[in-house]
């Protein structure tokens, strides 16, 4: 036992003793990596981490950071890619980050949660109401409106969300609506949806508003999609309204208006996918 002792006193003397030698030599630079090395390095760091403190250590690292080959290896990866291999992105970096962020900004979109995320703006007739879906298996339920109008809305701060004053402003990355839509076959019925992008005093600055969509009675049932896509819209935006709704054109009571569900809002590059 004493000699156990012994040799780990002797042992964590030399080792102090090696520290206190590399300590006393240190340079306060380091060594240089092949450039391989270091981009496989950073390729596999924390995205973040990589851009708030690797690219601070030195000159060469903030080059390697900042170069378009690391994210673009990045992007290959993580299977993120543009819809045109044609048109590439002219900033990998911001590419990567808009990909890796994109997500449904609009909370609740297929009745999942009640109603929980949405304002009711009109609730006329039997008022909104939600039934099971049906649109390609994909919606598990879907909202309905009644014989007078429905609207429900959602105010999106994209600041909370995560995309800064800075970037919507320098940038300007496309805003992506999408809305699924469909009449019951026996009843006519009505779609409305209007989207506004706002600034900070929540007045609009551009705005997606297209005629009342009509189906008469009798119809093919089918689920249609609307989509837009917001561009060069300017510096400013700090928020997006979302409003969508219609009714029936019967006045039939119960719910036998449109029935809207999977509304989405995504921002992303118009390049990528």
């Amino acid at each position: 036992m004493k000699r156990i002792t012994k040799w780990g006193q002797l042992y964590k003397t030399r080792n102090d003793s090696d520290s206190n030698s590399v300590l006393e030599n240190f340079t306060g630079k380091l060594p240089m990596l092949p450039l391989e090395v270091l981009e496989e390095i950073l390729l596999n760091v924390h995205p973040h981490q990589v851009v708030c403190v690797c690219r601070l250590v030195c000159h060469e690292w903030k080059e390697v950071v900042d170069s378009d080959s690391l994210w673009r290896e990045r992007c290959r990866r993580e299977g993120y890619q543009t819809c045109d291999a044609t048109k590439l992105p002219e900033d990998w970096r911001l590419f990567y980050f808009l990909c890796k962020k994109r997500r449904n900004l609009i909370k609740n979109p297929g009745a999942e949660d009640k109603f929980n995320g949405w304002q009711i703006m009109k609730n006329g007739g039997d008022q909104w109401n939600i039934e099971p879906g049906d649109l390609n298996n994909t919606a598990i339920k879907y909202f309905v409106t009644s014989y007078a109008t429905c609207m429900k809305s959602q105010l999106i701060d994209l600041e909370e969300e995560g995309y800064r004053p800075s970037l919507m402003d320098d940038f300007q990355p496309a805003i992506v609506i999408s809305d699924w839509y469909a009449p019951r076959w026996d009843c006519g019925s009505e779609y409305e949806i209007c989207v506004e992008l706002l600034n900070q005093k929540k007045k609009p600055i551009r705005k997606f508003s297209p005629d009342t969509v009509i189906f008469q009675q009798w119809n093919d049932q089918k689920w249609n999609q609307m989509t837009h896509v917001f561009k060069n819209y300017g510096p400013g935006v700090r928020y997006i309204r979302f409003i969508h709704g219609g009714k029936d054109t019967q006045f039939w009571a119960g719910w036998y208006g449109i029935r809207v569900t999977n509304s989405s809002v995504e921002i992303c590059l118009s390049v990528d996918r």
